[in-house]
């Protein structure tokens, strides 16, 4: 019962951050509509961000880190559809869909190129857990449960008591629409972006608090959101937030019938199944 329990905490942890992930996957989908593939990429630099503002030179303390990192993170999302896809905008999703996988191909290399393909962590001293009904949790693993609540209640404020919210909803709903009725569309899409890359930001550097860095981190923590959104339905931040938990608890079930080297084949095999099903999420055109 023990293992039980501490796989569903487990699982719970990690779905906090896939979460994470998913919802700002799905914001980009919701408002540009198409997957950003390059979007595991701000995951892996948001995490490699925090790193160097806690190595040499700078040597800030990890709390203070935290900040310049997700703002790093939010330049590069921001930069990156200034670059490219900006310019590619009126263009059909399966382009869309090319230029993502190859900026996600230059930033992955581009991180190897600065730190090495090496794993690396952030040299925390590893403290023993609290124990608690049979469960063992570490101050980073419940500090992974608060911050991602405090996301989640900022992405709920954002979205539906500002102003900017209520905007980005409406051209999710309807882009030509809203340009009508007067809603600045590029500062919605500009927002977005934000949001979105704060999000991957954020969990990348909770994920390496309670893991390890390394420039594949981007990729396979995608395919996780990327089926979180499946599930949740792409579109549906609260959709994402649900997949984003059943994937994590999935992933870290599945250990107790399985070996845990193959934990991280669940979430591709949920996101394949729901492909084989639903091919036109990512072309934009249904299989007759």
């Amino acid at each position: 019962m023990d293992i039980l329990l501490q796989s569903v905490v487990n699982g719970i942890l990690a779905g906090c951050i896939y979460a994470l992930f998913a919802m700002g996957l799905t914001l980009i989908y919701g408002v540009l509509n198409f997957v950003n593939f390059a979007h595991g990429e701000l995951i892996m630099w948001g995490a490699y961000f925090l790193y160097v503002f806690i190595s040499e030179p700078f040597s800030l303390p990890l709390v203070v880190a935290v900040f310049p990192a997700i703002l790093c993170t939010v330049f590069l999302g921001i930069a990156m559809d200034f670059a490219v896809f900006r310019p590619l905008r009126k263009a059909d999703r399966l382009t869309l869909l090319i230029a993502a996988m190859g900026l996600s191909f230059l930033l992955r290399n581009a991180a190897q190129f600065f730190w090495g393909a090496e794993v690396r962590t952030y040299g925390l001293e590893i403290t023993q857990g609290y124990r608690y009904l049979g469960v063992s949790l570490t101050a980073n693993q419940i500090l992974i449960i608060v911050i991602t609540v405090i996301c989640v209640l900022g992405v709920y404020l954002l979205f539906f008591r500002t102003s900017i919210g209520k905007s980005m909803r409406a051209v999710s709903d309807n882009l030509d629409l809203a340009r009508v009725v007067g809603i600045n569309a590029r500062r919605s899409i500009r927002a977005a972006w934000i949001v979105s890359a704060a999000l991957a930001g954020t969990g990348g550097i909770l994920l390496a608090l309670d893991t390890n860095l390394n420039p594949e981190m981007g990729v396979i923590n995608l395919v996780k959101a990327f089926a979180a959104t499946l599930i949740g339905g792409v579109g549906n931040l609260w959709g994402a937030l649900l997949g984003g938990l059943l994937i994590g608890l999935a992933e870290n079930l599945s250990v107790l019938v399985i070996s845990p080297g193959y934990k991280d084949a669940v979430a591709f095999a949920i996101m394949v199944a729901i492909l084989l099903t639903r091919p036109y999420i990512v072309t934009g055109k249904r299989m007759d």
